[in-house]
C-alpha cells in the first residue's frame, strides 16, 4: 500500500536545504565522482520514497520515537526512520501516520546527535 506524503514546514524547508546544496555541490564539482552533499540529498530522498512505499521497510529500521508529539493525536506515536546509517551525524527522517486515513506526515529531517 502505498501513502499520500504530508510534510511540515520544517520538513519542506530542511529537504530543500538539502536539495540546494547537493545541486551548488555539483555545479561546483569538475569530476565525475559526486559530492557529500550529493550522496546525503540521494539518501535522505530514498528513504523518503521508500516511507510512502512501506513505512516498515527493512532498510529504514524505523521504530517508535517518544520525544516528539504526534501533530494530530497525542495518543498516537511518532517514529523515526534512518536515511543513513553508521555514519557520524546520520540523518534521521521523523513522521507520523495522519491526517487521515492512508496518510503520512514528515515532521523533520534531522541529523543524529
Amino acid at each position: 500500500m502505498s501513502f499520500q506524503l504530508h510534510w511540515t514546514p520544517e520538513a519542506t524547508r530542511t529537504f530543500e536545504e538539502l536539495e540546494r546544496a547537493a545541486r551548488s555541490a555539483a555545479e561546483k564539482s569538475k569530476g565525475p565522482k559526486s559530492s557529500k552533499q550529493a550522496g546525503l540529498f540521494k539518501q535522505v530522498a530514498k528513504a523518503i520514497q521508500l516511507l510512502g512505499e512501506n513505512p516498515r521497510h527493512p532498510g529504514l529500521q524505523t521504530y517508535a520515537y517518544d520525544s516528539l508529539e504526534h501533530p494530530f493525536d497525542q495518543g498516537e506515536k511518532v517514529f523515526e526512520a534512518y536515511a543513513q546509517n553508521r555514519t557520524p551525524g546520520a540523518y534521521r527522517i521523523f513522521w507520523c501516520y495522519g491526517p487521515g486515513r492512508g496518510d503520512i506526515t514528515i515532521i523533520a529531517i534531522t541529523p543524529h546527535p
